[in-house]
């Protein structure tokens, strides 16, 4: 597969979400962003995610319509921030995010932390009442630690299809994963270039060399292996095409091996709030 001809029918998807995205955190200038979202989607990115604390649903909802894609063909997702987790704040918030978005549903809803108004019976709760009224397609929760999942799984009528949390090859989250596994729920990764560290990592970068790609690509790629999506945040045109391209970059069995055996062991996202 060259670089070159790359369609979003070549973005493998777990369970209808592409494994590869759009992550928009800090892409808060307007018109910034809604060039970001319309570039990707013309690129051939078909997944997009936001976050109601992102302050930019706005603009991610304009830089949709603004991409000749159709809407039915982006698979968008938003998250619920922590001070709106009460059941009442979920509804009123999601469908504030919604008319923010501009659409009439979102593909998939996370929690975005179990943090302060979380309670998971409250909350998914609403969530689940935003499924049955055909507001969101999916039920998703992020920074959520395996116990949390379980209890998540154990409370929702609705399937939680993902969880979102920071993962890269300096944190690969082996014992969430497996939970994750066991309960058919798809990993996604935020961060997944480690806040830019992965191009200093010696592994990485010679891999990528190997390959003539980046280290970028390198770690995505890796992900992806692994069975994970991932949700790159990019706002230049460059680094949107460079994340684009490791969708043609294969790894082989000693490469992954080799990532896999990297000891440095790093969390770039630990607020006060943070479960763990």
């Amino acid at each position: 597969m060259s670089q070159q001809s790359l369609s979003p029918d070549d973005v493998p998807r777990a369970n209808g979400m592409p494994m590869l995205g759009l992550g928009t955190w800090q892409n808060t200038d307007a018109s910034q962003c809604v060039d970001t979202v319309s570039t990707a989607l013309e690129m051939g990115y078909r997944h997009v995610d936001t976050a109601q604390a992102y302050d930019n649903e706005e603009y991610v909802g304009e830089g949709i319509a603004e991409a000749d894609v159709d809407r039915e063909e982006v698979f968008l997702a938003t998250k619920v921030w922590i001070d709106n987790l009460a059941h009442d704040d979920v509804v009123e918030t999601t469908k504030e995010s919604l008319d923010k978005l501009g659409v009439d549903s979102v593909d998939l809803l996370y929690v975005h932390w179990p943090a302060r108004e979380y309670d998971a019976e409250e909350t998914l709760g609403a969530f689940n009442e935003l499924y049955d009224e055909g507001l969101i397609e999916r039920i998703g929760v992020s920074n959520f630690e395996p116990e949390h999942v379980e209890e998540a799984v154990e409370v929702s009528d609705a399937p939680i299809f993902a969880n979102q949390v920071e993962m890269h090859p300096f944190l690969p989250q082996e014992e969430l994963r497996s939970t994750l596994d066991e309960h058919d729920i798809q990993p996604v990764a935020y961060s997944p270039l480690a806040r830019g560290e992965v191009f200093d990592d010696e592994t990485l970068t010679d891999i990528a060399d190997d390959h003539g790609a980046s280290a970028a690509q390198v770690s995505l790629s890796w992900l992806r292996e692994k069975g994970v999506t991932t949700i790159p945040k990019a706002s230049s045109e460059d680094h949107i095409e460079d994340n684009w391209r490791s969708v043609a970059l294969d790894l082989s069995d000693e490469e992954i091996q080799r990532i896999d055996d990297i000891e440095k062991h790093d969390r770039r996202v630990d607020p006060d709030f943070a479960p763990w």
